[in-house]
């Protein structure tokens, strides 16, 4: 089991939530934050409004997916997150110790669907 973290751009949202859709990855878990990274923040223009300050908007996608289902999670994010730009974003794979599914009890993979 793995919890797969994609910080992107705002813009990029719909398309990588398509992608995701079409490799048959439906839970998602997306949150509006702000952040920086190597541009430190720098001013940019994003859909025609100029951004100021050190933080930028940012959407962050947190998914967890069963061994089977990561290469496509994480070809699907690259893919429809992809500008060519700096500022794309971020893809973080990591090892999931356990799923509980509240409702049932299920552990493990079972529990993830």
């Amino acid at each position: 089991m793995k919890y797969i973290v994609a910080v992107i751009q705002p813009d990029r949202l719909d398309p990588v939530l398509d992608l995701l859709e079409e490799k048959e990855i439906h839970l998602v878990t997306v949150s509006n934050v702000m952040g920086r990274g190597r541009q430190k923040g720098i001013a940019a223009v994003y859909r025609s409004h100029k951004e100021a300050g050190s933080l930028l908007k940012k959407v962050k996608l947190e998914i967890v997916v069963n061994d089977d289902f990561v290469k496509p999670t994480v070809e699907a994010i690259t893919k429809g997150a992809r500008t060519g730009q700096i500022g794309d974003g971020k893809i973080f794979v990591l090892n999931l110790e356990e799923c509980l599914r509240i409702r049932t009890g299920e552990t493990g993979s079972v529990a993830i669907g």
